[in-house]
């Protein structure tokens, strides 16, 4: 027994499976546009806060008053680190400034007075004006060195509020783990697979 379709109705399928295609599709296009122009799902108030952590403001309190910037960050511990190193500093050209006016001072009057006048201070009647002008040089020296440290210090201060400014936000989590593994690669080096380690960040 034949099965023969006249072409009208032959038509009237192809038509209808078209339309269905046709339909289907537009279905499937407002069902992704829909999902595309959704509503963005609100950031939590507490990473809204986060943002508002300005690395520009932590600079600018460290450049006005050391450890501010720290005190920004909320590290408080290294406050007492700050001013320690500012204290200790500060004691070392304080000492070697005072021992270097006292040789200087003890120095030029040796080459004046000769033997004529008293002394000005025990260091002129205890040396040669040869080791008043070593000893005055060697704390000039000391001072000055002294002055460098404690700016290095003070840019030292700046730099780090900078840098925990920034990293505020870094979320250091469980999360963040670094793992090694052998690994095989399908590359071929003289008819032999290359065999090494593969290296994952995972955060």
């Amino acid at each position: 027994m034949e099965l023969t379709l006249k072409p009208v109705a032959l038509r009237q399928i192809i038509l209808s499976g078209i339309l269905m295609i046709t339909t289907l599709s537009a279905q499937v296009t407002l069902g992704q546009g829909n999902t595309g122009n959704s509503l963005p799902e609100q950031e939590p108030a507490d990473t809204l806060q986060r943002t508002k952590h300005s690395p520009h403001k932590a600079t600018l309190y460290s450049l006005v008053v050391p450890g501010l910037g720290q005190a920004y960050n909320r590290k408080y511990w290294k406050i007492p680190v700050i001013y320690a190193g500012f204290g200790t500093l500060y004691y070392f050209i304080h000492k070697n400034d005072r021992e270097y006016q006292k040789y200087r001072e003890a120095y030029y009057h040796s080459l004046i007075s000769g033997d004529t006048m008293p002394p000005v201070n025990e260091y002129e009647s205890r040396y040669d004006p040869e080791t008043l002008r070593t000893a005055k040089d060697y704390y000039r020296r000391n001072r000055d060195f002294s002055i460098i440290l404690a700016s290095l210090w003070y840019l030292l201060n700046v730099i780090d509020a900078t840098v925990d400014a920034h990293l505020f936000n870094w979320d250091v989590s469980e999360d963040l783990t670094f793992t090694w593994e052998p690994a095989l690669w399908g590359i071929s080096c003289n008819g032999r697979n290359i065999t090494g380690v593969r290296l994952s960040l995972k955060f």
